[in-house]
């Protein structure tokens, strides 16, 4: 995760962005895009309740450190 002003709040384009693959993005494209800053963070509560349920995304659960790290995201309020 980086640390911008040694904050060690993620931002999207570092830490957020790169969670997610081309797959992922393929796959959601029709609703939103996963590379976009704008339709992650307007999107960023349901992607988390999808990924913690283990649901998103459909090949294999994320493991728990990337989950976090989105949560720690959200949290911070979405920061790009």
């Amino acid at each position: 995760m980086s640390n911008p002003g040694g904050s060690g709040t993620p931002s999207f384009e570092a830490d957020i962005r790169p969670l997610f693959r081309e797959l992922d993005r393929e796959s959601m494209m029709e609703t939103f895009d996963l590379w976009a800053f704008e339709d992650v963070r307007d999107n960023a509560e349901d992607i988390l309740t999808v990924l913690e349920s283990g649901t998103m995304p459909c090949d294999e659960p994320w493991a728990k450190d990337r989950i976090e790290t989105f949560r720690s995201w959200v949290e911070a309020g979405s920061p790009p």
